[in-house]
């Protein structure tokens, strides 16, 4: 399945989502399987609680492009608890809120899996093992977004919004299959029966993310 999957990261990692990237890398840009390897277990070994890994942010000239692995942990099937508030799949791993800033619609009470957006980077991700059911589409309500500070607006995503779900679409996922995320749509999962790990290919075309980040346990 490796095998399979390296032709889908180099186009990825080698196409331009811009034409004309005049400072773009003068030859191809290679994440090894070792190294990704090397940082989920270093994730494993530091006891990290945020399941997404970046690997690199790529300076492509007129736009940047990150890269991450992403392994995640069984999750029970999203149901709402009685009243309607509850949301069994909220993880234990949230990032830290920005309580002064609220995003998506405001519905008191609404029920829903949990699920982020990101205002400036798209998605593509490409599934390794496992199986889950991602969810995207429809709307986040009652949202926080992750602090000024938290990594997810500095290295992973840029800024995000994350919250409760509805009205979303849920597929089945499993290895070998590819999908992409436009900026600004909600996305998540309501269940995971055993784990799943995938890449995230993230096209950064506002430059928001961390310039030249590269992941510790790749060294620089």
């Amino acid at each position: 399945m490796r095998k399979k999957i390296l032709p889908v990261i180099t186009l990825l990692l080698t196409s331009g989502c811009i034409p004309g990237f005049a400072q773009a890398p003068k030859d191809g840009v290679y994440i090894s399987n070792e190294q990704i390897q090397a940082v989920l277990q270093r994730a494993l070994d530091t006891k990290r609680t945020n399941p997404d890994n970046a690997l690199r942010v790529i300076d492509m000239g007129q736009y940047q492009l990150g890269v991450a692995v992403i392994h995640r942990g069984a999750l029970g099937a999203y149901r709402p608890a009685s009243g309607g508030t509850g949301n069994a799949t909220t993880p234990a791993t949230s990032p830290a809120a920005n309580p002064l800033v609220e995003c998506g619609d405001s519905r008191p009470d609404a029920p829903g899996p949990t699920g982020i957006l990101h205002d400036s980077t798209a998605e593509s991700y490409v599934i390794l093992s496992g199986s889950a059911t991602l969810i995207t589409g429809g709307r986040i309500v009652n949202g926080k977004r992750p602090a000024p500070d938290d990594e997810i607006t500095t290295i992973l995503n840029g800024l995000s919004c994350r919250g409760p779900m509805v009205g979303y679409t849920s597929r089945e996922v499993k290895p070998g299959d590819v999908i992409v995320i436009p900026e600004g749509v909600p996305h998540g999962f309501s269940s995971i029966p055993e784990q799943i790990t995938y890449l995230s290919i993230r096209p950064d075309l506002k430059k928001v993310l961390q310039h030249g980040y590269v992941n510790p346990a790749l060294g620089k």
